[in-house]
């Protein structure tokens, strides 16, 4: 008897952060132009730690997930990626049924919200 093929698994691939030559990633021109106006760059990362902390006090917290495509699904928050460009969710409900994992792209999705307790 011949051996069954191997069923092939999917592979996930982030994205490569910015480089040191600003070849990738960053512009240069938007570190320079943040330098100018220091309101600006302390508003945005103002916004940034609230993101991130928010993303922190969210694992493992029911979550509701509006799409593009006008569908809302609910899950289980698990985490974020730094850019962000994906959210990775555990027992999505969707009208099709239920997944034990997936990760949402962030293009995908309109809004979230998290209920307060």
């Amino acid at each position: 008897m011949t051996d069954p093929l191997p069923v092939p698994v999917p592979i996930l691939r982030l994205p490569r952060g910015p480089d040191i030559s600003g070849g990738r990633g960053f512009s240069r021109d938007s570190r320079r132009n943040s330098q100018h106006f220091p309101e600006l760059q302390a508003a945005r990362a103002a916004l940034r730690e609230r993101f991130l902390r928010l993303l922190s006090s969210a694992r493992g917290r029911p979550a509701r997930f509006w799409l593009w495509s006008g569908i809302a699904v609910d899950a289980e928050f698990g985490a974020a990626d730094a850019e962000p460009v994906a959210f990775q969710v555990d027992s999505l409900r969707t009208p099709l049924g239920v997944q034990g994992a997936a990760l949402l792209r962030c293009g995908d999705v309109l809004a979230f919200s998290i209920p307060l307790e």
